[in-house]
């Protein structure tokens, strides 16, 4: 799985939609919890309020990067698969089969998400 397939999935299915959805699942916000540490130190240090709203903005435009890199990559079919990967996250504490099975499924998604040749012979384009 070397290349752009590889690349795709650990980036956007893997870390974008199944630890996202391992977080929310636990409660958790590693990015929420990294800018306010970060904001508040930057902000004793120099209180502006341009830096205080740069650090409410930057959370949104993180995900926004991050959703048109998964779109540029794998297109609708990636969207989906980073989808189903975060629905993957988010049941890993109720069934861990019904996780493995969404995960599995995600990762069969971006895969051919990515695989062009493949999405050719399908679509007929």
């Amino acid at each position: 799985m070397a290349g752009r397939s590889g690349t795709y999935l650990w980036q956007s299915v893997i870390g974008l939609g199944f630890l996202s959805g391992v977080w929310t699942a636990l409660g958790i916000d590693p990015e929420e919890v990294f800018l306010t540490t970060l904001g508040t130190a930057i902000t004793a240090v120099c209180p502006d309020p341009a830096i205080r709203t740069l650090f409410l903005l930057l959370p949104t435009a993180l995900f926004l990067i991050s959703a048109y890199g998964a779109y540029r990559k794998g297109k609708a079919v990636g969207i989906i698969a980073v989808i189903v990967a975060y629905v993957a996250g988010l049941s890993v504490l109720v069934s861990l089969v019904t996780m493995l099975v969404f995960l599995l499924f995600a990762v069969l998604l971006g895969y051919l998400a990515t695989n062009r040749r493949l999405v050719r012979k399908l679509t007929g384009r």
